[in-house]
């Protein structure tokens, strides 16, 4: 049973990521109870289900199973489309938490007027903070940050590892757009928040994240990351930010 001041849906989507889900979720049962009523976790191909802490999951645990695999956003997006809490969060697998609880910390500040997103410090298993905040990526960007190495010298967006949204905002921006199978769809949300007047904003906490960039390993997500690029350099999202580049961005909060 949930907490019953618990306020956070969690959405993980996991394509083989079994052992990294049983980890994630032992670790929202622990650290998260009290923060986290519902995690929905899709299940992209077919694995076992994880198993239950001793004393049962604190929280609601609904399973969703594919027939097909699907994108990233649209599981997300069919995972959060009837929930009622009044926060929701986009987690990934491969994400790890330390305590205290995080989610507590992210909910306060996704709270604030004017949040669209609320999202933490990302550092890798060895404590080095990760480039989880990005600038628009422009060709000219990318020849930059890919060829010559240079760091990001803005943030007009954040990786979708884990992001935490208002559910009233999710839904009036209607969730990822389901045209990105992969890739692209958290740059094109972040930019959709800030062209509503809403800023992305990194609040005071810090999560582990250790994937690795799937497109530097195989043709086939290389082929995917190309498309969603064209895809998103020709949306209208896309032009609009680069007409006002100074639409709501990054702002700082408190801590509890």
């Amino acid at each position: 049973m949930s907490q019953p001041d618990a306020v956070l849906a969690v959405s993980v989507v996991s394509h083989g990521h079994g052992p990294l889900v049983q980890s994630l979720l032992w670790q929202l049962a622990q650290h998260s109870h009290a923060t986290v009523a519902r995690v929905v976790l899709t299940l992209n191909i077919p694995e076992p289900e994880p198993a239950p802490p001793p004393k049962g999951w604190p929280f609601a645990l609904h399973i969703l199973r594919n027939t097909q695999p699907a994108g990233f956003g649209n599981n997300h997006n069919r995972a959060l489309q009837t929930v009622s809490e009044p926060f929701v969060c986009i987690l990934n697998p491969d994400v790890a938490l330390h305590p205290p609880d995080p989610f507590a910390v992210l909910v306060h500040t996704a709270a604030q007027p004017g949040t669209g997103c609320a999202y933490p410090m990302q550092v890798d298993a060895q404590g080095q903070v990760q480039d989880s905040e990005r600038a628009l990526p422009t060709p000219t960007a990318l020849w930059q940050r890919r060829i010559l190495g240079q760091r990001e010298q803005r943030t007009d967006w954040v990786n979708g590892a884990c992001m935490v949204l208002p559910t009233a905002v999710w839904h009036q921006l209607g969730g990822f757009d389901n045209r990105y199978f992969m890739y692209c769809e958290d740059v094109d949300l972040c930019l959709r928040l800030r062209l509503a007047g809403l800023s992305l904003v990194r609040a005071p906490v810090s999560v582990i994240h250790t994937g690795q960039r799937a497109s530097q390993r195989h043709w086939r997500h290389t082929l995917w990351h190309v498309c969603s690029l064209l895809r998103l350099w020709s949306s209208s999202s896309y032009k609009a930010i680069r007409r006002n580049p100074d639409a709501p961005n990054t702002g700082t909060i408190a801590p509890l």
